[in-house]
């Protein structure tokens, strides 16, 4: 199992990352999360990470913190929700709201990520309820956030494509982008604010 990688982050391109491994380059993907605190491009970058086998695949997702790595292995444990859907879970609210869902038994919260019915949600709160209990609140130490700058055409249609990703509709990513102020906006600002959006 790999559980932590080290390297240059060679290419950013929501939800997926190349690492580069002393010349290996690495797919990666990650939520939202730890999209939004990722270093530029061609800057250091560490990551926890769970690798994921399958028959006809290998896939290596990362997380900016241990609880988010934590938090997404039990996840997987639940009836029902893969790799994908977890890693949307991730991406639509943060590890501290989701433990907040379980402890409130707040479904209406956890049926506004993408993917998730009323079924689903009622599942993952009887399920995870006693087994999140006794997470850390402590969160290891994010890194700077920084990006690198993107054409505002080229932002969007990439932010597009993340959201897809996370499960959201075409015609519904479409709405939440439109919806956003007309300005100039690098990818992260416009998948985080097009979540917010979503999430409101």
């Amino acid at each position: 199992m790999i559980g932590r990688l080290a390297g240059t982050l060679l290419e950013k391109a929501p939800p997926t990352l190349i690492v580069d491994v002393h010349g290996i380059g690495y797919e990666v993907d990650v939520p939202m999360s730890t999209l939004y605190e990722l270093p530029a491009v061609g800057q250091p970058v560490s990551l926890f990470a769970h690798l994921v086998v399958r028959e006809d695949a290998q896939l290596l997702y990362g997380f900016g913190t241990r609880l988010e790595q934590r938090l997404f292995r039990e996840l997987l444990k639940v009836s029902g929700v893969g790799a994908r859907l977890a890693l949307s879970i991730l991406s639509g609210m943060s590890v501290e709201s989701f433990l907040a869902c379980v402890r409130d038994n707040d479904v209406a919260a956890l049926v506004r990520v993408p993917g998730i019915g009323k079924k689903t949600a009622e599942r993952l709160l009887v399920e995870l309820r006693d087994r999140v209990a006794g997470f850390s609140a402590e969160v290891l130490p994010a890194g700077t956030a920084a990006s690198a700058e993107s054409a505002p055409g080229e932002a969007r249609a990439q932010a597009e494509e993340a959201l897809a990703a996370l499960g959201y509709k075409t015609a519904e990513v479409r709405r939440l982008l439109d919806a956003l102020p007309d300005e100039d906006q690098s990818v992260e600002q416009l998948i985080r604010a097009a979540l917010r959006k979503a999430a409101g």
